[in-house]
């Protein structure tokens, strides 16, 4: 009897403890709130890997990650917009911050950011920092970043005559026709593609050119700074120093391995791949560089590109939400995430890791990173630089046109472009009773 009562005791109080557990547990699953997180492409996968540290570290929050292609990412986000279902947190490119904040559905996130034990402006390179920032107001925080370098055959240089990448144009112009000079049929200096326009961008921006004048409603691409620089690239083409359209190359890693070129500006995304082709005998043989400027003892800027993280200011669940922004912004979840996408940390704390700190090809990015310009801060951009740079880009360099006609007519076709934002900014200044 003894024994049977000790067996009664012992299960009423396992089952005393079990419903108290369930309890427990339904209890905390009542009072969990569901943060919804949009990020595209392989980073949702890889933020799914993430999920459950944060969800240990913070139990009462849980995370609906929903991965949304790139190519279908922005149609996507406009129509959750306009049926008012965005998510709490989402992912987006630096140069769509414009178009989502004129649509008033971002967060400002200044005072967050000022109470913010893990989150601060000092903590992040000062020109991926200014992508967010529009009328003095942040409305994202930089998750991942790149920007554009000078990739280079280090053995081709050297049979040139030249042991160091080029620190000005000057020099790149002078160690291109060198090495064209010695060079066979069909081998060129630099990989210049007519269908990519952030080089000319860029070299503009070096030059101290201003893209857009007037508050940003009408192009300065005939400015005599950007004009400069425009020209300087044309040149390449017109010297036969670069191939003549992007269709002469098709596999940019196999040219680069036979040595059908020695320069090319591009970004960290292109890594993975040269590490691939540029294997075995050619391993020693190529190397990254900050780009050049137009005068000596100088870095000359590149891009701040990247993505962000934005608050839905609809959000009911902001502070969850924003504790989430702040896991993914720590200098350790970066270093995590990066082991997993290799895309490179926005938080300058981060690059100490190994893993970063001891590859010899993100050495010159890291140096860009400090040198870097956002593009300008309207919606309209992306319009401007994939519709209307490239196409005057490709008559320029097939003498179609010269640099002036070009840049005039980009200039006319901006002015276009940006016709409905006058019109908005001077209706906003009439209502407001200020000068335009």
């Amino acid at each position: 009897m003894k024994y049977l009562r000790k067996i009664t005791i012992i299960l009423l109080i396992s089952g005393i403890v079990s419903h108290v557990f369930v309890a427990c547990q339904q209890k905390t699953a009542s009072r969990q709130q569901v943060v919804r997180f949009w990020a595209m492409g392989a980073e949702g996968e890889a933020v799914q890997k993430l999920k459950p540290i944060f969800e240990r570290q913070h139990p009462s929050i849980k995370l609906d990650i929903q991965t949304i292609p790139w190519t279908a990412a922005q149609e996507k986000l406009i129509s959750a917009y306009a049926s008012r279902n965005l998510p709490d947190v989402f992912q987006l490119g630096n140069t769509w911050i414009p178009q989502f904040a004129a649509l008033n559905t971002l967060e400002a996130l200044n005072t967050r950011i000022d109470t913010s034990r893990s989150i601060s402006s000092a903590a992040y390179f000062r020109g991926i920092w200014q992508t967010n920032i529009i009328d003095s107001l942040v409305y994202g925080i930089p998750w991942y970043i790149d920007t554009r370098v000078l990739f280079y055959r280090t053995d081709l240089l050297k049979q040139a005559g030249f042991t160091r990448p080029p620190r000005t144009w000057q020099a790149l112009y002078t160690m291109a026709k060198a090495i064209k000079k010695q060079s066979r049929s069909g081998q060129y200096a630099l990989y210049l593609p007519t269908n990519e326009w952030a080089p000319f961008v860029i070299f503009g921006l070096q030059n101290g050119a201003s893209l857009l004048k007037e508050n940003s409603t009408r192009g300065n691409f005939e400015s005599p700074a950007f004009l400069r620089a425009f020209e300087f690239l044309i040149r390449f083409y017109h010297e036969d120093l670069a191939p003549l359209g992007f269709t002469q190359i098709t596999n940019v890693y196999q040219a680069f391995a036979r040595g059908t070129f020695v320069f090319y500006i591009s970004g960290p995304w292109n890594l993975p791949q040269f590490k691939r082709w540029m294997s075995d005998s050619l391993r020693d043989r190529w190397m990254t560089a900050p780009l050049p400027a137009p005068h000596a003892d100088t870095i000359g800027c590149s891009l701040a590109g990247g993505s962000s993280l934005v608050l839905n200011r609809h959000s009911p669940r902001k502070q969850a939400a924003w504790t989430f922004i702040e896991f993914l912004s720590l200098a350790q979840t970066q270093v995590k995430f990066y082991e997993l996408m290799n895309d490179l940390p926005a938080r300058k704390a981060a690059w100490k890791d190994p893993h970063l700190k001891e590859d010899p090809y993100l050495r010159a990015f890291y140096q860009q990173l400090h040198h870097v310009k956002p593009l300008p801060k309207i919606p309209e951009w992306e319009h401007i630089a994939f519709a209307k740079i490239r196409q005057y880009v490709e008559y320029a360099a097939r003498n179609k046109m010269s640099s002036r006609q070009a840049l005039r007519a980009l200039d006319r076709d901006t002015d276009k472009i940006l016709e409905k934002r006058r019109w908005l900014l001077k209706r906003q200044h009439a209502n407001s009773g200020e000068k335009p």
